[in-house]
């Protein structure tokens, strides 16, 4: 069965960088798009990102372009997103999920895992 732990996340000034991981398992990983999401306090899931299977594309959502990295090691079953200047509207619990195919790059299944909390704030 699918298996998706999220690791990475803190506390974090605004300005500051984390970087998340995603170890999964239970399905063929290296043949498998994936996409970040995030879920910020009394709201629902947000998409951030997506990478496919080879990596070599990638898409983020407008508000996190240019400061948040996708990237994976298919040797090593991880996912990873690389977040720079943050702001205090990044916080959130951040999920790995697997990309559900269809027309747009923001599509997923549910996310799996507990998720990792990200808080940015001074």
């Amino acid at each position: 069965q699918v298996q998706l732990v999220e690791s990475g996340g803190g506390l974090v000034q605004p300005g500051g960088s984390l970087r998340l991981s995603c170890a999964a398992s239970g399905f063929p990983f290296s043949r498998s798009a994936m996409t970040w999401v995030r879920q910020p306090p009394g709201k629902g899931l947000e998409w951030v990102s997506f990478i496919n299977d080879g990596s070599s594309r990638t898409s983020y959502e407008d508000s996190v372009k240019g400061r948040f990295t996708i990237s994976r090691d298919n040797a090593k079953n991880t996912l990873y997103l690389e977040m720079s200047s943050l702001k205090p509207e990044d916080t959130a619990v951040y999920y790995c999920a697997k990309y559900r195919p269809s027309a747009s790059y923001s599509t997923y299944d549910p996310p799996k895992g507990q998720g990792t909390q990200v808080t940015v704030s001074s």
